[in-house]
């Protein structure tokens, strides 16, 4: 207990899924939270999106573990506003520590607009810039960034995947891609200043993301309308290990141990939650 004591972590996406296990975990290990989240739809995303009670209810588990909430509805797309809530909460809770940008869509429509690729990027790679970029002025030494990147980081880069998932399938591949990218060389820059930079790559995980619609229609091009029984049957084979998905706490205990004194000395790191994923899609180099 108590590894983040007395920390201040700014988590975006932070209403369901993965973002709210990040907070409640962080919460329960001693931080308080600054938790993000655009908590409306947006349009080329054929799935609902966090509502604003969603977000209520990740400061209540936050508050149920004796930790403070500071929660604010922005999207990561507009960084001035993203800018004045961070400095806002900043204000509030004394300092901040750790960032987690976390908040992501996919858009996995086949025969999608273009405009689901744009959407796709925008969110899920300069909403990571927006989030990292507005926070880095109240980072001191000793804090931590880290990005939620995907298994899909590695797919697009070996065209592994086998799946047709339209022009947002293919701007989250892209994303996720450059956020290893960005990670990696923003950690060279920040390392003499004792600012540690890491990404989290996980495989499926068991969040409204991954049960959805466009997600099953990705997995079963072969069906009409797939169920989530149908798409289910599919979703081990992305991993080595025969599971269909990991759970957000899982990713979790990863964004916990980078969030700590523990991960001191570790940055530049491409941390992989993906149950062999990436080993089995990647041929061993040897380099």
């Amino acid at each position: 207990m108590g590894r983040v004591e007395g920390k201040v972590a700014v988590i975006s996406g932070a209403a369901r899924g993965q973002g709210r296990s990040h907070a409640r975990l962080l919460a329960a290990e001693g931080a308080n939270i600054i938790a993000i989240d655009v908590c409306e739809d947006i349009a080329s995303n054929d799935y609902p999106l966090a509502r604003p009670e969603d977000l209520d209810e990740t400061a209540r588990l936050v508050e149920k573990e004796g930790r403070t909430a500071y929660t604010a509805i922005v999207d990561v797309r507009d960084r001035a506003a993203l800018a004045a809530a961070i400095d806002t909460g900043v204000t509030e809770l004394g300092r901040l520590d750790v960032v987690v940008a976390n908040a992501g869509i996919a858009p996995l429509t086949k025969g999608g607009p273009r405009q689901a690729f744009i959407d796709a990027v925008d969110v899920d790679l300069v909403g990571v810039l927006n989030l990292v970029h507005v926070s880095l002025k109240h980072l001191k030494a000793g804090a931590s960034i880290i990005a939620t990147g995907s298994l899909a980081a590695s797919l697009a880069s070996q065209n592994t995947s086998g799946m047709d998932a339209g022009p947002g399938g293919a701007g989250y591949g892209f994303a996720k891609q450059v956020v290893s990218h960005y990670v990696n060389n923003l950690a060279l820059q920040l390392a003499p200043e004792f600012i540690r930079v890491n990404a989290v790559h996980p495989t499926n995980v068991n969040t409204a993301m991954l049960h959805s619609p466009p997600m099953y229609a990705a997995f079963r091009p072969d069906l009409d309308n797939p169920t989530r029984e149908d798409a289910e049957a599919t979703f081990p084979i992305l991993n080595a290990m025969p599971v269909p998905y990991i759970e957000p706490e899982d990713v979790s205990e990863a964004v916990l141990y980078l969030a700590s004194d523990a991960a001191r000395y570790v940055t530049g790191q491409q941390l992989r939650i993906d149950a062999g994923g990436a080993v089995k899609a990647i041929p061993w180099s040897g380099s």
